[in-house]
């Protein structure tokens, strides 16, 4: 197979119209789609364009989804998971058949923005010693939305628990300062829009498929940042960030889903001893957040319903 700039990998559960909305607007981006056997791929001549190839991993979506991909983008080339994979062996189904010198990880609640997929690729043209880079992500409502931070450390996220963010910024970085029109060194790149180097990939190895869902792209940040590998943070690339449209489906779990990803991850970069100060740490923050809630909950269906997150996360923590 020949191979091509770009490959886009997006992996879907259940978000039909936000993947078509996420597909149209990277057809608006009118990039040169590789050969892929099919006739109604939109081919655009200027060489200026990377050439691109679309990928949609389904994780056994009831929606309808992966019809929709095949009647309405027949230039997508769709893989239909029996069953959920998952987030990151979905993802790495898309990498072991992408043959794009960049690999993009792209969520289907997104829309690019004209423009924000050639910066990305132009950026790593003229950066070799980047592993990764990522774009600047805003909210539905326009708003800049946190698309990278400093790497996960316990003592970070106790700080970010403990409201202490606003006071002295450790566990995010102030991007509403930086300037939008400069690229940044980063540590760790948020998975929503993630263009990595096939050469970094090769090195690295792909997604760690022990994370069912979050943290696997902070662990694949940390892998490449192990091996001298830069990330980078371009503003000029923005794309829209809807959020959070397949774990809203399963709210509660997904939740738990999340600490039970971190606390792999400390047990993975540092020992038990790590993971057991993040499960105390954790547990010191929750515990008054519980009982806050519970009091709340004699007046409040959403203080009731945070009491019985905050409550099973307290129980379960013994067991991350």
């Amino acid at each position: 197979m020949t191979p091509c700039d770009l490959s886009i990998i997006i992996v879907n559960w259940n978000t039909r119209a936000l993947l078509a909305e996420c597909l149209h607007s990277i057809a608006d981006c009118r990039l040169r789609i590789a050969d892929c056997g099919m006739p109604d791929a939109p081919i655009y001549r200027s060489t200026n364009l990377p050439a691109t190839e679309v990928f949609v991993i389904d994780n056994a979506s009831t929606d309808g989804s992966a019809a929709m991909v095949r009647e309405r983008f027949p230039w997508v080339q769709l893989i239909e998971n029996a069953e959920n994979a998952g987030f990151a062996r979905a993802n790495n189904q898309g990498i072991e058949t992408a043959r794009g010198r960049y690999v993009l990880l792209l969520n289907p609640d997104t829309e690019v923005h004209a423009g924000a997929l050639e910066a990305l690729v132009v950026f790593m043209e003229g950066h070799p010693a980047a592993g990764a880079c990522g774009a600047r992500l805003l909210n539905g409502d326009g708003s800049l939305q946190p698309g990278c931070h400093p790497m996960l450390t316990p003592g970070r996220e106790f700080w970010r628990l403990l409201f202490l963010e606003r006071l002295w910024p450790r566990a995010t970085y102030p991007i509403e300062s930086w300037d939008p029109a400069t690229p940044r060194r980063v540590e760790a790149i948020k998975g929503a829009c993630l263009l990595l180097r096939r050469k970094a990939l090769d090195q690295v190895g792909m997604l760690d498929v022990s994370y069912f869902m979050y943290t696997e792209e902070v662990d694949l940040c940390c892998r490449l940042a192990q091996k001298g590998w830069e990330l980078w943070y371009v503003p000029a690339a923005v794309v829209t960030h809807y959020g959070e449209a397949s774990s809203r489906q399963a709210a509660e779990a997904m939740y738990l889903q999340l600490y039970r990803s971190k606390i792999q991850f400390y047990r993975k970069f540092g020992g038990l001893k790590r993971a057991r100060l993040a499960k105390a740490l954790l547990a010191l923050a929750y515990a008054p957040r519980w009982l806050a809630a519970a009091v709340g909950g004699l007046f409040s269906a959403r203080a009731r319903r945070y009491a019985r997150t905050s409550r099973r996360l307290l129980a379960e923590l013994r067991r991350m």
